[in-house]
Parts: C-alpha cells; structure tokens; sequence
C-alpha cells in the first residue's frame, strides 16, 4: 500500500542551484575551472549551487551564455528571486512581472529606478545592522532584479509619479547620488517610460508615507498594491481597485507634467554638481 508524503517544497533557489550543479558537472568543469573561466569567485559560485545565495541577473546571463543554454538559468532565477522577498510580495510579484500597464506612485526613489549602490546604501540601514552582509547582498540583489521585466519584450507600458521628498534626500556618498540622478533623468527618457514629480507645491496627501502601484494584466485584470514601511496590501476587489486608481489619477494631475519633470530632474542634478 502505497503512503502519502507530504513533501517538503522545493525552492527556486534549489531549483536553480541544482541546475547550475548539473550544467557544470555535464560540462566536465570542476568549480576551480568554471571559477577560472568566468571570471567568478570560487566560493560565490559554490554557494550559489548550493542555494544559499541569490545572484544577479548578469550572472545567470553569463552562464547561460558560457553553457549555450540560451535563456534557461535566466528563466530558472526569475523563479529563485521571489525566495527573497517575504511571503506576502510573492502574489504580487508574479503579477508585477506580467504586467502590461505599470502606475506607480513612490515618495522615495522606487526601487524599479534604483542603482545598484543607491539600494545597497537603502537597504543597509540601522535596522538591517543584524541581518549581515549577505542578507543585504541578497536583497540587492533581489531588487535590481525586478528591474528585469522593465527590459522584457514587449515592454510594459509604466508610469511613476516620484515624490519630490525623494529628490531631496541625497544618498551618503556623493557619486552614489550622482550616479542615481542621472539614472533617474535617463530611465524618463525611455519610450515605455512616463516619469512625472509631484512637487511639495502639490500640498499634503494621503499617500505621503505609502508607495501605491497599479496594474493590469493582458486580460484586463488590474490590482491595486499598498505599501508602507511594515505592511503590504494586494487589492483585486474591482471597486477598491477603481478607487485607488481614482486617488492615483488626483496625484498624477498635480504633478509636473513629464518634459516639467524632466527639467527639474536635470536642475536638481546641477544644483548638487555645483
């Protein structure tokens, strides 16, 4: 008679180690050689097949192109990310990467516009002092990757309204802020891509200290998501969804108009060279 197991989930962290272990040993390499040949440390990519670590994008880019398996280990990560963000982002994760329309609202530089040392530097704040070094390093790693689906083809059709806040509170290091502006300012000139500033000039409003995000699969589906600094709410209920997309539309009108936005960017970025 055969027994019900209840079996353990696998990761995708697991998954993607696994896979990285077999390409490599199919391939006859031992990890000093891979090491080697990459241009990758040892250790980092043992911990790697062993699911302890989440690596960038680039990385599995690389080794997809090393290993000739065309986009296998990029598709096998997009899965292992999720694992880094708590349980409750996983939902809307999975709908933010197949998005077709993105708004967002952010009072601080979202993380989809972040650079890599700007989240590094976000994310290693006093109350992350205990988590270490590889923590943060994962969850850079983690943020940089939603970046990706900015890059997917078709792209999704995005707008972010930035609170002015966050163009006011530069990053502890000089070219760390710098390097972020210029992003910032080069990201809006995209073409899937519609930046607006809502200024201090636009007065208090209700979303001052929670990021709002909207968005709508091919189908026409949409979702509303809520964040503040300890709580994050999906949304699917059609009225709340409309109403939060009403609210979003009241904030998107009293920012400065894209070209607007551009320009202060571009002076914000000369009053902190000068």
């Amino acid at each position: 008679m055969g027994e019900d197991v209840d079996a353990k989930p696998v990761s995708g962290r697991a998954v993607l180690g696994q896979t990285l272990r077999v390409l490599r040993e199919k391939a006859g390499k031992s990890l000093g050689q891979l090491a080697e040949e990459t241009g990758y440390d040892k250790s980092y990519l043992s911990r790697l097949e062993s699911g302890e670590r989440l690596s960038k994008v680039t990385v599995m880019e690389d080794l997809d192109g090393y290993y000739g398996t065309g986009d296998l280990l990029v598709g096998h990560w997009k899965m292992a990310r999720l694992d880094a963000f708590r349980d409750r982002y996983k939902e809307f994760m999975g709908l933010e990467a197949t998005a077709r329309i993105m708004w967002k609202y952010a009072p601080g530089v979202p993380g989809l516009l972040q650079t890599e040392d700007f989240a590094r530097e976000a994310l290693s704040g006093p109350q992350t002092t205990l988590e270490g070094d590889d923590w943060i390093e994962e969850q850079v790693a983690a943020r940089l990757g939603r970046q990706y689906l900015l890059r997917q083809k078709p792209p999704p059709g995005v707008r972010i309204v930035i609170d002015e806040y966050a163009f006011r509170r530069p990053a502890a290091l000089p070219q760390t802020w710098e390097d972020q502006l210029r992003h910032i300012e080069e990201v809006a000139k995209w073409p899937n891509m519609t930046l607006q500033v809502l200024p201090f000039s636009a007065g208090v409003h209700h979303h001052m200290e929670a990021s709002l995000t909207l968005l709508w699969q091919k189908d026409g589906s949409g979702v509303a998501y809520v964040e503040g600094n300890s709580h994050g709410e999906l949304i699917d209920e059609p009225d709340e969804v409309l109403r939060h997309r009403l609210s979003y539309d009241r904030l998107r009108d009293m920012a400065l108009s894209p070209s607007d936005s551009l320009a202060f960017i571009k002076d914000v970025l000369e009053e902190y060279r000068s």
